[in-house]
């Protein structure tokens, strides 16, 4: 019985502990806003922002995780505007200088969300794009398992999302939960912050029982944790029945008007009108004032004791989502109000709140004393979760040149499981770092024979019930030593995934070099969670094919007209869009040569179904003379014919390159000797401007090659997508330029008929150019 009473007292000091620091964490988040917003010089005017009452609401769940569930190998992301939150955690583990807490949103500061890779503490994910970052641990875990089964690294532990309710209404959540691999995923848990409340207003509906029914549809374990202790103890009197199917009923609007009355109007409103209105009288009337005010708030997202008891109950075997309850504000001046999305304290609300919280208004940053149960537990938690540096494993060499020169006729798509399958040949030891990730397309992008070869990538074995079948020609063998990951139909999932692949390297030393492939229309479907993950530190190759007005007969759905501006546009993000096979294979080894290493990049090859004739890529024979022309396709272009006195010339880019050679013919027919550059990167093009006018580091020696200065005469652009592409070319030697491309939605139709409705045939490109001459 001793030991019984010792261990239970210990219990008790380790929760007085776990409460002051959850005051503690309310406090530091609080003012990191506060001080950002109210005490820091701000010249201009302009708003600078934060979210005090939606941090309020995650910080008893956080605390509990931080300061006693989560492990080394865990890994946590946070929702968006919780933030401050985690950075206030960090400071008190030691893991965050207190010089960053003042700098909130300030430039070289804490980031508005959490940042991978520009807040100065740890942050496991990125996140602060609705729903990509809350899905972006499902694809960590996956990406987790692929390593451990291919590479022998990754590590074990869960993979935590903190999720706002709010943000359950991104459709990017959904495709996630319903992929069938992610049923697999059993170290996979989410917490969501149900408070009710989105930006502009509380939330009308009881969603809760919908939430939980689509969350166990999709295979998940779903926990519930409703109401805290004291109202599960009153619960539990007489009355208590009532007063529980009384909350449970009541509409999220007239729960959130509870929170904002006094004792007396409490006392009057809680009841109701219903027959069990005397019932519940009774029972709240044995209470005073501070315990029924205490009551209405203590819901299980803010009870220490409930979320330890709840993150007991997980089930390893399966995804778990626990729903917590909470408060928006919780413990705030502005808990409960429907417009505290975005409201800040007065200087006044916040020297009030500093005394009740055990702070200092003029020493806001104080940590806890070392000797305190708080400062043992701070430094426990600390020690526990800190983290040893991965050693890092090089990634493997790659060639520059696989040696071979395509002859006859090819597309570039189908050079790119060629290339693919000659790296097993050439590289055997890097081609064991490729992963390729499709959504149900890996046949018609051409990567059955790479899938044949590799295999496709399960958890567990898997039966190929059409492995004797002669007439299967793709086969597909499902084993953990796979390299091919096959998702549903959904962009968001594909590139949320292979954000993830990228990112291993820096997450458990082990460099995987991932490439996705989709149809490129659908590129601008994924862009948003594509972009975040290169934010994020993922390094990929994105491959869309095919491309443009060239896939002539399946019509304007799925002709892809703007990509090559966003290939041009991502930061972090190498955009390639070769004509020929070589040159396919050439920038794809460059790319595979950037991933999984500090200071790397991702790349996006737009590729197409066109079949064109290699030899008119005319690669030289001379060793010499082909390692040159690598370097310039690698560069971002090549001059493809050049002719003695140029009067104009011919910048084409991809499939349009056939079309440009031919209108140089006729032109030169016609007297006007027309030199031909061959375009396969806009984007490496544009920077190599960008350095020589000394606004970027960088060479800019490309553009010597490829648009020499002795050489320059009238322009005229053309690619299988929006003019505006290579409409900066004109400005390399600043000369007069017409630029052709697609404006319009695509039309059905034959590859003729299509490209002389969009200008992309010989007749416009010869008129353009005789236009520009006269």
């Amino acid at each position: 019985m001793a030991d019984d009473a010792v261990a239970q007292h210990s219990g008790t000091r380790e929760q007085e502990a776990l409460a002051e620091i959850e005051r503690r964490v309310l406090w530091l988040s609080t003012a990191i806003i506060h001080e950002a917003n109210r005490n820091r010089p701000n010249p201009s005017g302009l708003k600078v922002g934060g979210h005090q009452a939606s941090c309020a609401s995650m910080v008893s769940i956080m605390t509990a995780l931080w300061f006693h569930e989560l492990g080394p190998d865990d890994r946590v992301s946070v929702k968006p505007h919780a933030s401050p939150v985690l950075h206030a955690i960090n400071y008190l583990i030691g893991e965050l200088d207190e010089r960053y807490l003042p700098t909130l949103r300030e430039f070289g500061g804490l980031q508005s969300y959490p940042s991978r890779s520009k807040d100065p503490d740890p942050v496991d994910y990125s996140t602060g794009s609705v729903g990509i970052g809350a899905t972006a641990p499902i694809w960590g875990a996956l990406a987790r398992r692929y390593v451990r089964s291919t590479t022998g690294g990754g590590g074990t532990g869960r993979q935590f999302s903190l999720v706002g309710d709010a943000e359950l209404d991104e459709g990017a959540v959904w495709e996630a939960l319903l992929d069938p691999a992610v049923a697999e995923l059993g170290e996979l848990v989410w917490v969501v912050d149900l408070n009710r409340q989105s930006l502009d207003r509380v939330v009308p509906n009881i969603a809760a029982g919908r939430l939980r029914g689509m969350f166990a549809a999709a295979g998940w374990q779903t926990l519930e944790l409703k109401y805290g202790r004291l109202l599960e103890e009153l619960f539990a009197r007489p009355g208590g029945d009532a007063l529980r199917d009384r909350i449970d009923t009541m509409t999220n609007p007239e729960y959130q008007r509870l929170l904002r009355c006094d004792a007396a109007q409490l006392r009057d409103r809680l009841p109701g009108d219903g027959p069990a209105r005397e019932a519940i009288g009774a029972l709240i009337a044995e209470l005073d004032d501070a315990t029924l005010l205490a009551a209405i708030r203590n819901l299980g997202g803010h009870d220490l004791g409930a979320l330890g008891e709840v993150f007991g109950e997980i089930d390893d075997t399966r995804p778990t989502v626990i729903f917590a309850y909470t408060v928006k504000g919780h413990g705030l001046p502005t808990e409960g109000h429907p417009q505290n999305h975005s409201s800040l304290l007065t200087h006044e609300q916040f020297a009030e709140l500093a005394p009740r919280l055990g702070a200092e208004v003029d020493r806001p940053w104080q940590r806890f004393d070392a000797g305190t149960a708080a400062g043992r537990l701070c430094a426990e938690a600390g020690a526990r979760l800190r983290r040893e540096p991965v050693p890092a494993t090089a990634p493997p060499a790659l060639p520059l040149d696989i040696g071979r020169t395509p002859t006859g006729t090819a597309t570039t798509q189908a050079a790119l499981g060629r290339v693919l399958l000659d790296l097993t040949r050439q590289s055997p030891e890097a081609a064991r770092r490729v992963v390729t990730v499709c959504p149900d397309v890996s046949s018609t992008t051409n990567l059955g024979g790479w899938v044949n070869k590799v295999g496709v990538w399960s958890s567990r074995q898997r039966r190929d019930w059409f492995a004797d079948d002669a007439e299967t020609i793709l086969h597909w063998r499902e084993q953990p030593t796979g390299q091919h990951v096959e998702l549903g139909i959904a962009e968001t999932n594909l590139v949320g995934l292979l954000g993830e692949l990228g990112s291993t390297w820096s997450r458990w030393g082990e460099p995987l070099l991932p490439i996705g492939v989709l149809y490129d229309p659908f590129v601008e479907r994924a862009l948003e969670p594509w972009a975040f993950g290169i934010y994020s530190g993922g390094q990929s190759i994105l491959v869309g094919t095919p491309s443009g007005v060239s896939l002539a007969p399946e019509g304007g759905a799925h002709q892809s007209v703007k990509t090559p501006s966003i290939g041009l546009e991502q930061p972090g993000c190498t955009s390639y869009e070769p004509a020929f096979a070589q040159d396919v294979e050439w920038a794809l080894l460059a790319s595979l040569a950037q991933l999984g290493k500090p200071g790397g990049t991702s790349a996006y090859l737009r590729l197409s179904t066109r079949p064109l004739d290699q030899n008119l890529a005319a690669v030289p024979a001379d060793p010499a003379a082909r390692e040159r022309r690598r370097r310039q396709v690698v560069a971002g272009a090549y001059p493809l014919r050049s002719t003695p006195d140029p009067k104009l010339t011919i910048a084409a880019m991809g499939v349009t390159v056939p079309e440009a050679l031919a209108a140089a013919d006729r032109l030169g027919q016609a007297g006007v000797d027309t030199d031909v550059v061959c375009v396969t990167s806009p984007d490496l093009l544009f920077r190599a401007l960008r350095a020589r006018q000394g606004r970027q580091d960088g060479s800019s020696w490309i553009l010597d090659q490829a648009f020499p200065a002795h050489r320059a005469a009238p322009l005229v652009t053309i690619g299988d997508g929006h003019p505006h592409t290579l409409a900066f070319l004109a400005t390399v030697n600043r000369v007069p330029s017409t630029t052709l491309g697609v404006t319009d939605f695509g039309q059905s139709g034959s590859p003729e008929d299509v490209y002389r409705h969009h200008g992309l045939d010989t007749d416009t490109i010869v008129r353009a150019g005789l236009d520009l001459l006269a």
